[in-house]
């Protein structure tokens, strides 16, 4: 049945290929990757840290917001606001009393980093900055990894210090307990402190004149990553970003003894509750943060695998909220601070995938998977804390004989890093290579556009080489992993002055290069554009059209069957589509949806739009949006008969053999997806 009626829609689109031209397009603009699409009601960035009030208002901190301060706040199931400035905390710890916020401090270069402010609950506003740590230097890790309040006292770990200080809560310093490496904090009861260690494995508790009572020794490659003391059953609980990925409770009423756990053991990686990757109910990630309200509900801060120094930047944010018995009341969810998702073929754009996630749906959609397997792939470079790139939440995608070959990178690229998919692994992408490497044979940055095509060729403008290097995909290994040819060199035309990207088109052998003029930045893409229809077949120096770019600061382009988007930089958040036979400017995707959507300023990324022409003639057009915390997905079906509609996914230039062939490989793949949604077994 999925077959005839996949064959129906491609026959269908085949028949259009005739119609005549008229210039009308509708279309609605949708998004995923956060659970809400309006400005005000957006799930905030990269929640690292949690305080849980008793009433049941949730606080996390984050890095960075751009649109909002970086402590959110949360009651049910719903954004309630925000505290402070996008860029005034670290994210890695919060905490707080009745009256008052205590969050860990960025660097700031009046004051350093390592401080602790005490935030107004009520007003929003900071009223005290405590300095904590000797270290005043540190611009991109964590300084202040733990905080803690019970009654009049205030803990800090002061991570690099090795020490939990202890204030009051105005601010005026205690006394000092020596802990090696601490890390989150609670207070039980008794007034007995509570450390993690999060590298050694173990939580040690402390009496508050600061003696070693116990310590909890975990299994070795255990991470307690947070802490909660559960006043009403008088429990620790240990949030554990290790393999197990779940919380573990243990009775500490005395010697502290074992008492279960809560969450799927394995979590997001789990095989015998769902899918590798499979996030969801129980199925955390890394647990950042634990609390509970007066209530009694659970609440689980999760922080998605992904991300690199710069932590603003990192997996983004997933709370979920649990009742009494366990049972899932609610999630709240976002992409990271900025990345694309690219609309899968093996779904007909009904998945799409980013640099880290997988997310399927409309009106918010669904946060399908985390791709990232830091266990058995610990030297993935999406989880590279030395990448300079910022975190490669930027992906092309493309399906072949029902292989998915995914490409990730970083905002604004010069190196690109190559996965694969398989059975095995279920949604996990399995890294590769990365370009430049061995692998390519080449040092050279990728300065002069990257293309990753629907057949899985690459195309790449390596930096100072002067030419395209068009490496032929040749097939894949017995695991799926993507092979490809030696490099065949073109020159770039002479008329593109310096290159900036590349698309390519196999299905119409159509190629478009995007070039600048008196300027070296590389990163933007310049106001010529220039279209080459059959250039496999020798045209290499006769573009026809030619499109001049007249509005300002263009810096994304994508393209699917016979249409070009342009998103731009600094200016709106308007996307032009640009037809590939005549230049002309077909549509500008803009808000369709009054306001019920938030589509941001601009795209401040190379690859920040992505597109695909589905079978039933729709185009998908998905654009990054750090400023609402999401992906925008615009949907355009051109009017029956309009030049998009009419040159279907092979474009006015090819033949109908051209045409036939697709629809073939296209049921080839669709066959070969029904019997492995992930690819070779």
């Amino acid at each position: 049945m999925i077959l005839h009626r996949l064959g129906a829609a491609w026959l269908a689109l085949i028949l259009t290929a005739t119609a005549a031209p008229v210039c009308e397009a509708q279309y609605t603009t949708d998004w995923v990757a956060n659970t809400y699409g309006a400005s005000t009601t957006r799930v905030g960035n990269v929640a690292r840290s949690m305080w849980v009030a008793p009433e049941g208002v949730v606080y996390t901190s984050s890095m960075w917001d751009e649109n909002e301060g970086g402590v959110a706040l949360y009651q049910n199931g719903q954004s309630i606001g925000s505290i402070g400035g996008h860029a005034d905390f670290q994210g890695g710890a919060i905490t707080g009393n009745a009256t008052s916020l205590f969050v860990a401090m960025q660097y700031n270069a009046s004051y350093g980093s390592g401080s602790v402010g005490r935030y107004d609950r009520a007003s929003g506003a900071r009223d005290l900055l405590i300095p904590v740590s000797a270290d005043t230097t540190e611009k991109r890790a964590d300084v202040v990894t733990g905080l803690a309040t019970s009654g009049s006292l205030l803990y800090a770990s002061d991570f690099p210090g090795n020490r939990v200080r202890v204030y009051d809560t105005a601010g005026a310093w205690q006394s000092d307990i020596a802990v090696t490496g601490p890390g989150a904090l609670a207070v039980d009861a008794s007034g007995n402190l509570w450390v993690a260690q999060k590298s050694a494995g173990a939580v040690l508790e402390f009496s508050p004149g600061g003696q070693l009572l116990n310590t909890i020794q975990l299994a070795a490659a255990a991470r307690p990553a947070s802490l909660y003391f559960d006043a009403q059953n008088a429990q620790l609980m240990i949030g554990d970003s290790g393999p197990d990925m779940n919380i573990k409770i243990y009775n500490v009423t005395g010697t502290p003894a074992f008492a279960g756990t809560f969450g799927v053991q394995g979590g997001y990686l789990d095989t015998t509750t769902g899918i590798k990757g499979q996030v969801g109910a129980k199925r955390f990630t890394r647990v950042a943060g634990i609390g509970k309200d007066a209530a009694g509900t659970l609440y689980v801060l999760n922080n998605p695998w992904g991300g690199s120094w710069d932590l603003g930047r990192n997996g983004g944010t997933d709370l979920h909220a649990y009742d009494g018995a366990g049972n899932l009341r609610w999630m709240l969810q976002s992409v990271n601070f900025e990345g694309n998702a690219a609309p899968d073929p093996a779904t007909d754009g009904a998945w799409f995938y980013g640099g880290t996630n997988i997310y399927s749906g409309t009106a918010g959609g669904t946060f399908v998977a985390n791709t990232i397997d830091p266990i058995t792939y610990p030297d993935d470079p999406r989880i590279n804390l030395a990448d300079l790139a910022r975190g490669e939440h930027f992906a092309q995608l493309a399906s072949v004989n029902g292989q998915r070959i995914l490409v990730a990178a970083g905002q604004n690229p010069d190196t690109f890093y190559f996965f694969h998919f398989n059975a095995a692994s279920g949604y996990i992408a399995i890294p590769d290579y990365t370009l430049p490497g061995p692998a390519f044979n080449t040092t050279a940055p990728v300065r002069n556009g990257f293309c990753l095509d629907s057949r899985g060729d690459l195309w790449v403008g390596l930096d100072k080489t002067n030419v395209i290097s068009h490496y032929p995909l040749s097939g894949f290994d017995a695991s799926g992993k993507p092979l490809w040819g030696a490099a065949l060199a073109t020159p770039i035309p002479a008329t593109i002055g310096r290159l900036t990207r590349i698309i390519y088109l196999p299905e119409s052998d159509t190629m478009i290069l995007a070039g600048i003029t008196g300027s070296t930045d590389w990163t933007a893409v310049g106001s010529r554009v220039e279209v080459y229809h059959g250039w496999l077949a020798g045209n290499t120096n006769a573009p026809n059209p030619v499109i001049n770019l007249t509005s300002a600061n263009p810096k994304s382009i994508t393209a699917a069957g016979n249409e070009l988007f342009v998103g731009y930089v600094h200016t709106v958040p308007n996307i032009d589509a640009f037809n590939l036979t005549t230049g002309a400017l077909d549509t500008t995707l803009i808000d369709s949806s009054a306001s019920a959507v938030y589509v941001g300023n601009d795209v401040d990324s190379m690859y920040g739009l992505r597109a695909y022409r589905r079978s039933t003639g729709e185009y998908v057009v998905t654009k990054d949006n750090y400023n609402g915390t999401s992906i925008v997905v615009y949907r355009w079906t051109p009017t029956a008969g309009t030049a998009a509609a009419s040159t279907a996914a092979t474009g006015t230039t090819a033949a109908s053999t051209g045409a036939l062939a697709t629809v073939a490989n296209a049921m080839k793949a669709a066959k070969a997806m029904l019997v492995s949604p992930f690819g070779a077994k």
